[in-house]
């Protein structure tokens, strides 16, 4: 971790310090070609004229340097506002904290490694952030509208307040190192914007948007979507299969977003050859193996004892934290 802030946190500051320096070089000069003072006494003069101190002039001055102290006396008074008021903002009016605790949420997301990445922070994106903070799953919000963040029930602890179809932010929410990211801005268009940018800089990322229209979700997906979301028809399809499947239905919500440390879902890579009855999983985990997907992207529902998995296929398996990190001992 960084301890001290880079030179540009403090920008305002160092041009307002610039100013002053130039105009005590500009006085030392002047004094030195007008008045024919030497370096000392035009250094000293300087300084007790910036300064308002007003100590006797080391010597009699002519009509020309009265005029010139006059100039000097009056260029200093808006430069020594400009520093007050920066350093006011700085450090009475926050500036400073925010800024600091800015850098080191900066310095955190650099560390990370397997991130999800969430651009745009409204309703689908606080339900997805929801989800990944019960998983207890590293994630990064981008999100330029401070209001949305405003009275939420979990805790973010990496947000960045900037705009999530520039390069330059992407890069910042660790994009080269990240596992996934989420889109779900408002608009199409920007959605279109962040997949083609996240797509260029990380070809292997997992890439999930959203969409209003249907004419969207096929330039999304050529874009480099993985998968195109539409809020508005899974809503409705999920309205319908209340009516049809209610306890099923709400069963399998509860499943996929109410996990926690007791109770997950989650899928594991295998990276080694071996039987589903070889690997008992509830005898030697306590956790249920729901489904298998294979290399090929095939899918296998409630798989036989005697189906054998090999390296690149997934397990669906449901149960506690630590009964899955057994699973994935056994399987690796």
């Amino acid at each position: 971790m960084k301890f001290f802030l880079p030179v540009r946190y403090f920008l305002k500051i160092y041009i307002a310090l610039a100013f002053f320096a130039i105009i005590l070089l500009i006085g030392t000069v002047g004094y030195i070609l007008i008045e024919n003072y030497t370096l000392v006494e035009a250094f000293y003069m300087t300084v007790i004229t910036v300064s308002t101190v007003g100590f006797t002039e080391v010597r009699p001055m002519g009509d020309t340097g009265r005029i010139f102290t006059s100039v000097l006396i009056i260029a200093n008074i808006g430069t020594f506002t400009y520093f007050l008021t920066q350093l006011s903002n700085y450090f009475l009016d926050g500036e400073f904290t925010r800024t600091y605790k800015s850098y080191n949420m900066k310095n955190s997301i650099d560390e990370l490694e397997g991130q999800v990445i969430l651009c745009g922070f409204g309703r689908n994106g606080r339900e997805a952030a929801k989800i990944f903070y019960n998983s207890q799953k590293d994630f990064v919000v981008i999100e330029k509208s401070e209001s949305r963040k405003d009275d939420l029930p979990f805790d973010i602890k990496f947000i960045l307040e900037d705009d999530a179809t520039r390069d330059e932010t992407l890069i910042e929410a660790g994009i080269m190192k990240a596992s996934a990211l989420l889109t779900t801005l408002p608009e199409d268009a920007d959605n279109l914007y962040v997949v083609l940018t996240a797509r260029e800089l990380n070809p292997k990322l997992k890439i999930i948007s959203r969409a209003s229209n249907d004419s969207s979700v096929r330039k999304l997906k050529t874009a480099g979507a993985s998968n195109v979301i539409m809020p508005d028809k899974i809503g409705g399809a999920h309205m319908a299969t209340l009516v049809l499947n209610p306890d099923i239905k709400e069963f399998v919500d509860l499943m996929a977003t109410q996990g926690n440390e007791h109770f997950n879902i989650s899928e594991i890579e295998t990276t080694k050859t071996i039987s589903l009855k070889e690997l008992d999983c509830w005898k030697h985990t306590g956790a249920t193996i729901l489904g298998l997907k294979t290399s090929d992207g095939e899918y296998s529902l409630n798989p036989v004892h005697d189906t054998v998995v090999g390296p690149g296929n997934r397990l669906i398996v449901m149960g506690s934290k630590d009964q899955l990190d057994k699973v994935q001992d056994l399987v690796s």
